[in-house]
């Protein structure tokens, strides 16, 4: 883990955020993924957050999920921005402007310098919207680890 990401979230607070994450999704069917950048690529600068957390949810895998139910939260430190990104299965269903007042009910968190809490905060909203629409199904499985991905 880079030093920077230290800052914001020691390890402790990552394995919490990873049991958290696992604790929600037992109230759906749908993927939730926390990834955390320190910087952007060479190559990636010309690139919007979205475009980044875009990038980061095919390279996570996140639509090989049965039923297109993945969710990324993504943080970019450098920039001080982040972007929730739902899958197609998801994001037709989910009422507009879900996904940005969640956002901007992390922010709250983030400048107050809470980023465990803004974290778990988006992880909680997430799952809560994803059970009104894909409930936890009896047997179904964890297609995504709840690790937080941090590069």
């Amino acid at each position: 883990m880079t030093t920077h990401v230290k800052k914001f979230l020691p390890e402790d607070d990552l394995h919490a955020i990873a049991g958290f994450i696992g604790k929600q999704e037992q109230t759906t069917s749908g993927q939730i993924r926390v990834s955390i950048r320190q910087r952007r690529g060479r190559n990636e600068r010309g690139l919007s957050v979205e475009e980044l957390a875009r990038k980061e949810f095919h390279s996570l895998g996140m639509t090989k999920t049965a039923e297109r139910t993945g969710v990324l939260i993504f943080l970019l430190l450098e920039d001080r921005k982040f972007h929730i990104l739902a899958d197609d299965g998801i994001h037709k269903m989910v009422e507009e402007g879900t996904w940005q007042r969640i956002a901007d009910e992390m922010a709250r968190h983030f400048s107050e310098k809470k980023f465990r809490e803004g974290i778990l905060h988006g992880v909680r909203s997430v799952a809560s919207e994803l059970s009104k629409h894909f409930p936890h199904k009896p047997g179904g499985s964890n297609e995504l680890p709840n690790t937080v991905h941090v590069q």
